[in-house]
């Protein structure tokens, strides 16, 4: 496999286990201050839901992520380089600068960070 998708793929995974992480400490808090049994969590309808859950959340942070992208391109904290391959420059003042270079993980594009150049 190349290593951009390696890299996507990692950054999809990253975004699912965060989503799973989230969903855990919503279920351990529900069985604690709700009295729910723990039985409930094993059915088939609770396991659709989690897989459910975690797509959605996989989604609501590609679309954050992307949000993030465009407000730093509108605001100058990062600019497409244009070249040989289409690298974006990150500026280090950059105040989403996590969601920005998470976007580009998720999207396979090459970025550079901080003068320092980063492949995905």
């Amino acid at each position: 496999m190349k290593p951009a998708t390696l890299d996507i793929l990692r950054a999809h995974l990253l975004a699912a286990s965060l989503t799973a992480v989230s969903a855990q400490i919503v279920v351990g808090l529900t069985i604690v201050v709700l009295h729910v049994s723990g039985q409930w969590f094993g059915t088939a309808p609770f396991r659709l839901l989690a897989i459910i859950v975690i797509v959605a959340g996989v989604v609501v942070i590609r679309e954050c992520s992307n949000a993030a992208f465009q407000c730093a391109l509108q605001s100058g904290h990062a600019t497409p380089e244009v070249g040989q391959t289409c690298i974006v420059s990150i500026a280090e003042d950059c105040p989403r600068g996590w969601l920005v270079v998470l976007h580009l993980r998720l999207t396979g594009r090459a970025f550079v960070l901080a003068g320092r150049a980063c492949r995905p």
